[in-house]
Parts: C-alpha cells; sequence; structure tokens
C-alpha cells in the first residue's frame, strides 16, 4: 500500500513562489481580466455588462496610459485645485460681463455698507 504524495506546504521555507512574490509579478507585469455578461430571454437581448479589469503597480498603469486618477478631483489634490481654479476663473469673467451690462449700477450690498 502506497502513500500518496504530500501536497506542498504553501508556508513551507523555499517551497516556491509564496503570495508576496506572486504579487510583485502580477503588479510589475500586469494584467487583464475581461469579462461579459448578457442576459437573453427568446433570443432578445435584455441587459450586457461587460467586465474589464486592470492589476498594474501605478507605474505600470502610467506606462500603458493608464492615468484617470490624476485627472479626478476626488482622487487627485492637483486636479482639485485645477478645478476650482478653472471655476474661480470662470465666474470672474461671469461677473466682469454682468459688469459690462450694467455699468454705473453699485451692487445692493455695497450700498447697504457704505455710511
Amino acid at each position: 500500500m502506497s502513500m500518496p504524495g504530500r501536497l506542498p506546504d504553501p508556508y513551507a521555507q523555499g517551497g516556491g513562489s509564496n503570495l508576496a512574490d506572486i504579487l510583485e509579478r502580477v503588479l510589475d507585469k500586469g494584467i487583464v481580466i475581461a469579462g461579459d455578461i448578457r442576459i437573453n430571454l427568446l433570443d432578445i437581448e435584455l441587459l450586457t455588462v461587460k467586465l474589464r479589469l486592470v492589476v498594474a503597480s501605478v507605474d505600470k498603469a502610467k506606462e500603458m496610459g493608464i492615468d484617470w486618477w490624476e485627472d479626478d478631483p476626488a482622487l487627485s489634490t492637483r486636479a482639485r485645485r485645477d478645478e476650482l481654479a478653472r471655476e474661480n476663473a470662470e465666474l470672474r469673467e461671469r461677473l466682469a460681463r454682468m459688469e459690462e451690462l450694467a455699468p454705473g449700477r453699485v451692487p445692493q450690498d455695497v450700498r447697504e455698507e457704505s455710511p
């Protein structure tokens, strides 16, 4: 009677790649997972969901041309500052146009503050 071969211990020293090594390789090279889900009823397509997942390091993603987080104000302080500066410039422009339309008119809040 022979004993079945023992499976390798995932925590053994020198027993192959550990999780950190695998993660480092995946982030260094990048990995793409793609899939589509379609729901049909009587040959009529009701719903299609396209799933695309890219797992990569920030450097690798930038190499591939993926940098959407840099322009998202919710994720980037630089993008948030740029958005606020753009909005500020638009408001100043609108104010200047309004002042051109009524040059002699003094705003109500300024009149109330004057002695």
